[in-house]
């Protein structure tokens, strides 16, 4: 699956996993893919094919595991199980079981693959591709198309077909979970095309931005994760039942509905992972930092499950008392200062 063999096979030391394959290493010789397993044989062809392509596409899953564990560093589930540790032979259930926590994640990777590809095209580091097309809409008086475009077009297409791939293979999981898969991926391509904003740069005399130059651009990728976790936070749970002359998905509770197009959904239940409990696939909130003030999914009620907190405090070093010098620096002092921090029992 895409983000077992993108995120896991191809993730951790010894298997050459993606997000901490060595930045010594690039590929740039056909054989360099030898070192990527558990790629489907329409991946290792791209691979072969297409060099530089593999080089974003690890970079691209670099920056899932970021992502993803920024926009869920307030919640008691918060990607931990990207970080795999290097003796484990699979995946955690969490997001092997077809969770909700799966659905976020395989939407992420979907979105993240087109993102990276789309902006290594305008940046150049891909040479088979260039800026997106110039928009067919007629600007508004002032404004003029130019600049160079994110290659959303050339991202989605070269983005799905690396990642969809081996969720296509007849003999990868169960038909539930590649339906499951594949649609919370599109739903993660789908929130990256609604991410498309214009973005201009001024130009006139003293700075009067009498004309502006535009062009299309992608949101950052935080954003992108930002949207994908409101969707998880109201995912649909669904079945795999007959509908006509094949199995579908479609919700558990509400019959009377298909799938939307823009909804995550997942086959099973989430725990509360509250406490550790390998599996289920939790590591616990354990040790986890909570704030004290918050009435959130981060505040130490909710985080440490009602067990309690220890308090702690620590000295914290940045800088302060910055001037600004014409022209055109700034000097600070560096400053010390005690926070208190607060840890669950």
């Amino acid at each position: 699956m895409l983000t077992q063999k993108l995120l896991f096979l191809l993730l951790s030391p010894p298997r050459r996993a993606l997000s901490h394959t060595p930045a010594s290493l690039h590929i740039n010789q056909t054989q360099h893919c030898k070192q990527l397993p558990g790629m489907v044989s329409s991946q290792a062809q791209l691979c072969r094919s297409n060099l530089e392509l593999m080089q974003t596409i690890i970079q691209a899953a670099r920056e899932v595991k970021k992502t993803c564990q920024k926009t869920f560093a307030d919640m008691r589930w918060n990607c931990s199980s990207i970080d795999i540790p290097i003796d484990t032979p699979k995946y955690r259930p969490d997001l092997d079981r077809g969770t909700r926590e799966a659905a976020f994640v395989y939407a992420l990777s979907a979105a993240t693959i087109s993102h990276t590809i789309a902006r290594a095209c305008t940046t150049g580091d891909l040479r088979l591709c260039s800026c997106g097309p110039v928009p067919a809409e007629i600007p508004e008086p002032g404004y003029r198309w130019g600049g160079c475009g994110d290659n959303l077009h050339y991202g989605l297409i070269m983005g799905s077909k690396f990642s969809d791939a081996p969720m296509k293979m007849k003999r990868s999981s169960s038909h539930a979970n590649k339906l499951m898969h594949l649609h919370n991926s599109e739903v993660g391509r789908q929130v990256l095309k609604e991410s498309v904003v214009m973005k201009c740069k001024c130009h006139g005399v003293s700075g009067s931005c009498s004309i502006r130059t535009c062009w299309k651009g992608l949101q950052d990728l935080r954003d992108i994760a930002m949207d994908l976790k409101t969707k998880y936070l109201s995912a649909t749970k669904v079945v795999h039942r007959p509908m006509g002359t094949r199995k579908q998905l479609v919700p558990k509770d509400i019959d009377i509905r298909p799938v939307r197009d823009n909804e995550l959904v997942y086959l099973q239940s989430s725990p509360d992972f509250c406490s550790k409990n390998e599996k289920q696939g939790s590591v616990g909130t354990q040790g986890r930092q909570c704030n004290k003030t918050s009435s959130g999914s981060d505040s130490c009620d909710l985080m440490c499950c009602g067990r309690g907190y220890n308090a702690y405090t620590e000295k914290v070093v940045e800088r302060c008392h910055c001037k600004y010098h014409w022209c055109c620096y700034v000097t600070c002092k560096m400053c010390e200062r005690n926070v208190e921090r607060y840890v669950c029992k």
